[in-house]
């Protein structure tokens, strides 16, 4: 047992080493090789069981989405296809399940999502998931098991160190600014969220809004007397953004896919060799 810990250690060393003198070894859902549903990675894995969450599931990771091995993505989260999942970001779906990131969408270095717990002992709790249209939904609603801990529509961008802390829910072509945080709330499509913003107490942020940078946003007051977007600042700052990190996404994926697929296929050789072995 030790020595296939110390296989798989070397194995992923150098993996890691690679991508250090530039051969990109992150994962790749370009690669034929790459389930949806199970990978070797250290980086990405199944959660596990618990009185609050007995459902232990693998992320589902869509086509053309580039996950950096430094990112972290855990149990029952749903990448959509083009993501671009940076350094140090995390996607942590081992308590309130499950979280649901678009397609085209980005989630920059130090973002975290993560989400209180929907179920407790079989049973679902209040307010505790949206559906995929921005409901917020009672534990005996017939939609619950179809909802979200944490719902991140298309186009949006999650910038460095901001976090999601579910219940939420964003909508389509959103920006959330660098180190804010939205918790317990919803912001509807094409809001703009400016720097070091909270977000919280089950506001409900309207579509095409602005939330200026440094606002804390707690009652619903604050949250209906919010400008528009249209002539803000920040008006347009989310289509370049979009478009950079599309483009590091594709520019990643295919960077050196061979070499991805390479150490991915190593790995899976080498954890099938060693779990044929009898243990020591």
């Amino acid at each position: 047992m030790l020595n296939r810990y110390i296989t798989i250690i070397i194995i992923v060393a150098v993996a890691i080493t690679a991508f250090f003198v530039g051969q990109n070894v992150g994962v790749s859902m370009a690669s034929p090789s790459v389930s949806s549903n199970t990978t070797p990675w250290p980086n990405i894995h199944q959660n596990v069981a618990t009185d609050f969450n007995p459902t232990v599931k693998y992320p589902q990771i869509q086509n053309d989405t580039f996950i950096h091995p430094f990112a972290i993505v855990i149990g029952d989260c749903y990448i959509g296809k083009m993501v671009m999942m940076a350094p140090t970001s995390v996607c942590r779906g081992d308590e309130g399940t499950p979280i649901k990131i678009s397609d085209y969408s980005n989630v920059q270095d130090g973002v975290i999502l993560h989400a209180l717990e929907t179920t407790l002992d079989g049973n679902n709790i209040d307010g505790r998931r949206f559906s995929e249209s921005g409901d917020r939904l009672l534990a005996n609603d017939s939609r619950f098991d179809q909802g979200y801990a944490i719902f991140v529509g298309s186009k949006v961008s999650l910038a460095h160190d901001s976090m999601v802390h579910g219940p939420a829910w964003i909508g389509n072509n959103t920006f959330v600014g660098m180190k804010s945080l939205i918790f317990d709330a919803k912001v509807g499509n094409n809001v703009a969220i400016g720097v070091s913003s909270t977000i919280t107490g089950g506001v409900v942020i309207a579509d095409n809004k602005f939330v200026a940078p440094g606002s804390v946003i707690t009652t619903q007051q604050q949250a209906d007397a919010l400008p528009s977007r249209i002539g803000s600042p920040y008006e347009n700052i989310n289509y370049a953004v979009i478009h950079v990190n599309e483009n590091l996404a594709d520019a990643y994926n295919h960077q050196d896919i061979k070499k991805i697929q390479y150490y991915r296929e190593v790995l899976m050789e080498e954890e099938g060799m060693l779990s044929t072995q009898p243990s020591p």
